[in-house]
């Protein structure tokens, strides 16, 4: 029995409350380690903040109640969020590369599933703006023959480790990659794909302008939410790999190319 099992509903409330607004979001199974109680319990817990509008319910965790189209938690609050999506997602995504291609990626969590999933494609050329993305190909090259080229792009780093602004802007507007692939925070049919940050936005947009084919990485999760800043609409799109079958956006899934449902069915373009 851990001490924080014994703390009273109120003072494990105000604890949890306080991981929120540090990480920008918490997990159910995280709570429940940390607390020694159960997934009810922290449910619970979670409903009632909820309740007081201090925190936003979402699957598997809460976010802060902040207006959800501005909100930007950290890479690691979402690092384990729909894990087994990212990584099936991760997987489809892998096989659209070829040895020798010229890969963007952009930053965030989902993306960085993607490079993790390439680390075995041999002379890559990899321009990310992210430096987790950058780290992992950096410690697979000792082990390949041919070890990945990799351009970071410089820049201002946000919460979700991204880096952008100007300088990021610039480096990549001077590229010609052949398949970029990009996570978003919400994707709708109206607003295509959308950031809370608008000097992500920005570079997104960039990113979108350099390259061949467009590849969209999108967890089911992020469907119908919309972000501050639009950085592609969806007919600039050419494959959107998701991890279910699309719910209630069949307007937007006819507006890419082609989607991928990661779990091994496909819809053709």
């Amino acid at each position: 029995m851990t001490e924080n099992s014994q703390l009273l509903a109120p003072q494990r409330r105000a604890l949890i409350l306080e991981r929120v607004r540090q990480y920008g979001g918490v997990r159910v199974n995280e709570l429940t380690r940390e607390f020694g109680v159960s997934d009810m319990t922290i449910r619970r817990d979670l409903d009632a903040l909820a309740g007081q509008g201090l925190v936003d319910k979402v699957h598997g965790g809460a976010v802060s109640a902040e207006e959800t189209r501005i909100l930007e938690p950290g890479f690691e609050a979402k690092l384990a969020w729909e894990l087994a999506a990212k990584e099936a997602i991760a997987a489809a995504a892998a096989e659209l590369v070829r040895p020798g291609a010229v890969v963007a990626l952009g930053a965030g969590t989902t993306t960085y599933a993607v490079a993790k999933a390439l680390v075995k494609v041999e002379r890559l050329t990899i321009v990310t703006n992210s430096i987790r993305i950058a780290e992992v190909f950096e410690q697979v090259g000792d082990h390949q023959r041919i070890p990945p080229t990799v351009m970071l792009t410089g820049g201002i780093r946000t919460p979700s480790d991204a880096l952008v602004g100007p300088l990021a802007d610039q480096a990549i507007r001077a590229l010609h990659v052949d398949i970029l692939f990009l996570g978003c925070h919400g994707l709708t049919a109206e607003a295509g794909l959308t950031s809370p940050n608008l000097g992500e936005a920005a570079t997104n947009r960039a990113f979108v302008r350099s390259a061949a084919q467009v590849v969209a990485v999108v967890d089911h999760t992020k469907w119908n939410v919309v972000g501050l800043s639009t950085f592609a609409t969806l007919d600039e799109v050419d494959c959107l790999i998701t991890d279910r079958a699309v719910p209630e956006s069949e307007a937007a899934a006819e507006r890419v190319g082609r989607v991928v449902v990661a779990e091994g069915t496909r819809r053709a373009p």
